[in-house]
């Protein structure tokens, strides 16, 4: 779980309703006692003539308000002494009153009674109206990227237990115009849903109260694109079969995680085979670390990502190298350490893809016409070629796993997905494994049972939503690498091979941006006007983040 935000850092505009009512108190409070102890302290010396200092003053009226006594002063001779101390003990009474409600019975209670006095205030924001999927990894992304947001979520017991972690979360039913309205529906510029046959509702509801907002969908099948294009939807998301696109791709060609100049600069994914001769070759005598134009950005060996990996790394069966450079030197230097594509298509592929669901209807019809699949489900009602338990060894046997190119996992069940990778890898030692699991946690698993490529759920889903609010910033949301596109400033003067020497730091610069050219060269130099390609792991461009923040 991530650290709570500092709220001594929080401006007074970023304050909750209820940060804002407790400033508030304690500021009317300290106003009241002060003007109580001075009106005290002349009534004093100039109508009882018994003149004192100011902190006695202030001592008798808060003992007064607080009812603990009166000390010595008592009693007093005037009648305007007598009034004023009968006004301190009802203001202290009154004030004990607010203090219980405001301050004390909240503090023992499980949760403040309404969680919308946690919410700051809100405009230009994204709401979401439901989520079905892992809620803590999206909204850790949007805190990340500093995304303002409202989860309106229908769950009570989970809508609490998010706002006590600290996220902007509420309890409500979001097809209703009220609930919707106190997540500042109006002032939103986004709406994320994820409520399944409820979604039209929603859109319909929203939208009513905000015509000019931009509304993301996730959706289970893609056949619902067009009716929620009609709805007012303008973008549907299937993230079953978005991975299964992406899986297919991964398994019959390089992966291009580029940007907008991706015609310039690729940063691409090559995978060593285990017929490689570049086995056992440490990374600092592998012709890219020799190449001055393109940049080893990171490294997959045995499951473990390493970014960037040390130059006494030796090359692995399967590991996969991440590659920052022109497009044609990228090509060319595949060829060089192992003609790993082109020997691989000199025979027709062929790939058996495990679940015939949404997924992997979607990886069968993304894969080329010239490789030869393999379907295998449970559910003869899938039409698949074979029918069984892919995680029985007959069965992958059955569907040619020891002579397939790749193997494609997109069962639904995680557990399932660890099973049959075991299982196919203990099969064969050649096959690229290729798997979509839910939950992010279960990624590190699946290398570990001995998978090759794995895509969860859970983060896709979360990039995505981050990719539509940052537009080009995050450039590819179902890379397991993020590519981000920042501003130079921090970083001029310096060159690219300073840039890139800081291993430590979990992100690098791999080229730059200047008049519509991009520049690998390790001798180029940051101007003020430039832009920075940045590659790293989750954690490594949130440190970016993070470090440009602080500069």
């Amino acid at each position: 779980m991530r650290s709570l935000r500092d709220i001594r850092g929080l401006r007074p505009r970023d304050l909750t309703q209820r940060q804002r009512l407790l400033v508030l108190f304690v500021v009317g409070l300290a106003g009241i006692v002060l003007c109580y102890t001075l009106v005290y302290n002349w009534g004093m010396a100039t109508l009882e003539n018994r003149p004192q200092s100011v902190f006695r003053s202030l001592q008798t009226v808060v003992e007064t308000m607080t009812t603990t006594g009166y000390g010595a002063d008592s009693p007093w001779e005037t009648p305007a002494m007598n009034v004023l101390m009968v006004t301190i003990q009802l203001t202290g009474v009154v004030i004990g009153f607010v203090t219980l409600r405001i301050l004390v019975i909240p503090l023992f209670e499980r949760t403040p009674l309404n969680l919308d006095d946690r919410l700051t205030p809100k405009s230009d924001h994204v709401v979401i109206a439901e989520y079905r999927r892992d809620t803590y990894v999206l909204l850790d992304e949007l805190e990340e990227l500093g995304v303002d947001y409202v989860l309106i979520e229908s769950d009570e017991e989970e809508a609490k237990r998010l706002s006590d972690a600290g996220y902007q979360a509420i309890n409500g039913d979001p097809e209703e115009r009220t609930d919707l309205d106190r997540a500042s529906i109006e002032r939103a510029s986004l709406l994320i849903t994820d409520a399944g046959d409820r979604t039209a509702s929603i859109v319909l509801t929203a939208l009513e109260a905000n015509e000019d907002l931009r509304v993301i969908s996730f959706t289970e099948s893609t056949r619902r694109k067009a009716a929620l294009a009609e709805v007012g939807v303008d973008r549907s998301v299937a993230p079953h079969a978005l991975i299964g696109e992406r899986l297919a791709e991964k398994a019959t060609t390089p992966v291009d995680v580029g940007s907008s100049d991706s015609e310039v600069v690729d940063i691409r994914e090559i995978l060593v085979r285990r017929d490689s001769p570049m086995h056992g070759v440490r990374i600092r005598d592998s012709p890219i670390a020799r190449h001055p134009d393109l940049t080893l950005v990171a490294g997959w060996f045995d499951g473990e990502l390493r970014l960037p990996p040390s130059p006494d790394e030796p090359l692995t069966p399967n590991a996969v190298l991440v590659v920052a450079g022109p497009a044609g030197e990228i090509d060319e230097m595949t060829d060089e350490i192992g003609g790993i594509r082109s020997r691989r298509f000199a025979a027709p592929s062929r790939v058996v893809v495990a679940g015939l669901g949404e997924g992997g209807t979607a990886a069968v019809s993304a894969l080329p016409d010239g490789v030869a699949v393999t379907t295998v489900d449970d559910s003869a009602e899938r039409n698949p070629d074979h029918v069984g338990d892919v995680t029985e060894p007959e069965t992958l046997r059955a569907a040619g796993i020891e002579g397939a190119s790749a193997l494609i996992v997109t069962v639904s069940d995680d557990s399932i997905a660890l099973l049959t990778i075991a299982i196919a890898r203990s099969l064969s030692e050649d096959v690229e494994i290729l798997a979509r699991v839910t939950e992010a946690a279960k990624a590190r698993a699946a290398f570990r049972a001995g998978a090759d490529y794995v895509l969860s759920t859970q983060r896709v889903s979360a990039r995505l939503v981050a990719a539509e609010v940052h537009g080009e910033r995050v450039m590819d949301p179902t890379s397991q690498i993020r590519v981000v596109r920042a501003d130079a400033a921090p970083f001029v003067g310096e060159t690219l091979g300073d840039l890139r020497r800081n291993g430590e730091r979990g992100w690098t610069v791999v080229a730059i941006a200047r008049n519509g050219n991009v520049f690998t060269d390790e001798r180029t130099a940051v101007e003020p006007a430039d832009e920075v390609f940045v590659a790293g792991s989750d954690d490594g461009i949130q440190s970016f983040d993070r470090a440009v923040r602080t500069d």
